[in-house]
């Protein structure tokens, strides 16, 4: 039974289709899993944002990151980009590297 529906957007479907077959097919059963609980116990994080609509990740095989947004009202899972673990910390941690703070006495 599913309860929202899964949309695929072209910058995933382009990440998906220069995969190897095996791991393309371990990565698409990760996202048809969303449609029955796209909050998924243990694998799911929410980075920091400002403005909704939120993003989440989820880590699959210790190898990819999933980024998707729920719209609710719509019943529907978007995923939105694709990419290795290594290329998201590159490209992650340098958005998100809390400014040093200097405390003064």
């Amino acid at each position: 039974m599913y309860v929202f529906s899964i949309v695929i957007e072209k910058g995933a479907k382009d990440s998906l289709k220069k995969l190897p077959k095996k791991t393309r097919r371990i990565i698409v059963l990760k996202i048809l899993e969303l449609a029955e609980d796209p909050f998924p116990g243990g694998n799911k994080e929410r980075p920091e944002c400002p403005h909704p609509p939120a993003v989440y990740r989820l880590h699959v095989s210790r190898s990819f990151t999933i980024f998707y947004i729920i719209e609710h009202e719509e019943s529907i899972v978007k995923v939105e980009k694709i990419m290795t673990i290594e290329k998201t910390h590159k490209e992650y941690s340098r958005r998100y590297v809390p400014q040093t703070i200097i405390f003064r006495s």
